[in-house]
């Protein structure tokens, strides 16, 4: 990233004024950010970000001419890319039902989005992935960390807690019925405090914050190894307001998408993306697609879209390049105790995907049954 500014693709006007105000290298741009660079030359901040992109994908462009020129372009087999894509592993949803349709739960490498009106459960199945990916690989997990960015702030800590004691308690049922060595060992330190610090949780409250973060996510990664699972609750939030020129809107979700393919690529990370729904209105009827065009369509390796049938959740595989689309039901549960919710197929009563021990019964009253006691009931009309 030692780049001269002068040798960048940007404006000369640009170039001009990042040249006078002191600014020698790609590196010392990027350092800068968009808030700050947007003060130092005396240009928009959305002007600041998309001239930030550009350094970006110089620099990541650049770093690629120079794997190749020294030999180290890869080079490999179709067989080599299949046993390569067998070997990725999965993040499963403790919905087996779910897990079945994706091929095994949420891959690594991949990005999938989730579409969904308000309600439907989409932020509750970030929050239970970003406990399971940390779930021992002795037990059938990857044992990895997790990023979760916010920018709709539907992140409850509390609930958060809930799924990990369940998680926890769950895998503790495994030890005591199998008593192997390494499920008892891994206990040591897979517990609640563990699983808390290492879910790393950033707030986004506009567009700007969300991009810069975006870019500056591989630096982060870096540092944290271990991440597996990299959560962007709301991608269309942000760049639903207060955005007059729409092919700037356009340019800047095709450079977010191209940066959050690199993530999942070159850090083996799977990454989640949740999406509103909007209203298409076409000449007979109106119906609800996912936000942000169709062009954003083609940003996600798979689209799961969360819908309702009067009162019963269903969750339909939209778009996946190895999995025929399929709907399957879901419903969101109490497990172990009253606040505990974990999704779970409605095909059957018993527990699914990873629980092979099942937890104690626990009667319930009927004022214990609401699914979600923390949001307003859904009201039929």
């Amino acid at each position: 990233m030692q780049r001269e500014v002068g040798s960048l693709p940007l404006a000369p006007g640009l170039r001009a004024r990042l040249v006078a105000a002191g600014f020698q290298t790609a590196q010392e741009l990027l350092e800068t950010g968009p808030c700050g660079l947007s003060k130092e030359i005396g240009i928009s901040k959305e002007e600041a970000l998309e001239a930030l992109q550009v350094v970006r994908q110089e620099c990541h462009g650049d770093a690629a001419r120079t794997a190749g020129a020294s030999g180290a372009t890869r080079k490999c087999t179709a067989l080599e890319l299949l046993e390569e894509e067998q070997a990725q592993g999965f993040i499963i949803t403790f919905c087996s039902a779910l897990d079945n349709i994706l091929g095994g739960g949420v891959q690594l490498t991949k990005i999938t989005e989730i579409c969904g009106a308000p309600g439907v459960g989409k932020t509750q199945l970030c929050m239970q992935l970003a406990v399971d990916v940390q779930i021992p690989e002795c037990f059938g997990g990857v044992a990895g960390e997790a990023v979760f960015i916010d920018t709709e702030g539907s992140f409850m800590v509390d609930r958060v807690v809930d799924i990990a004691t369940a998680c926890v308690q769950h895998c503790q049922l495994i030890a005591e019925a199998h008593q192997e060595e390494d499920h008892l060992k891994a206990l040591e330190t897979f517990s609640l405090e563990s699983i808390l610090s290492h879910i790393y949780y950033f707030r986004c409250r506009d567009y700007i914050e969300l991009l810069a973060q975006v870019y500056l996510l591989p630096d982060f990664l870096s540092e944290h190894s271990k991440v597996r699972l990299v959560v962007v609750d709301g991608i269309a939030f942000p760049f639903r307001h207060d955005f007059e020129d729409l092919s700037l809107r356009t340019r800047l979700l095709n450079g977010l998408a191209q940066q959050l393919i690199i993530i999942a690529n070159d850090h083996k990370s799977a990454v989640v993306l949740t999406n509103q729904m909007t209203t298409r209105i076409g000449q007979s009827q109106s119906t609800l697609v996912p936000a942000l065009g169709e062009s954003w369509g083609h940003a996600a390796t798979v689209r799961l879209i969360f819908h309702w049938d009067n009162s019963q959740r269903l969750a339909t595989l939209y778009k996946s390049p190895s999995q025929k689309e399929s709907t399957i039901p879901y419903h969101i549960t109490e497990k172990y105790c009253k606040y505990i919710y974990i999704l779970s197929s409605v095909k059957t009563g018993r527990s699914h995907g990873f629980r092979d021990v099942q937890p104690p019964a626990v009667t319930q009253n009927a004022e214990d049954t609401e699914m979600n006691p923390r949001k307003r009931p859904r009201r039929e009309k």
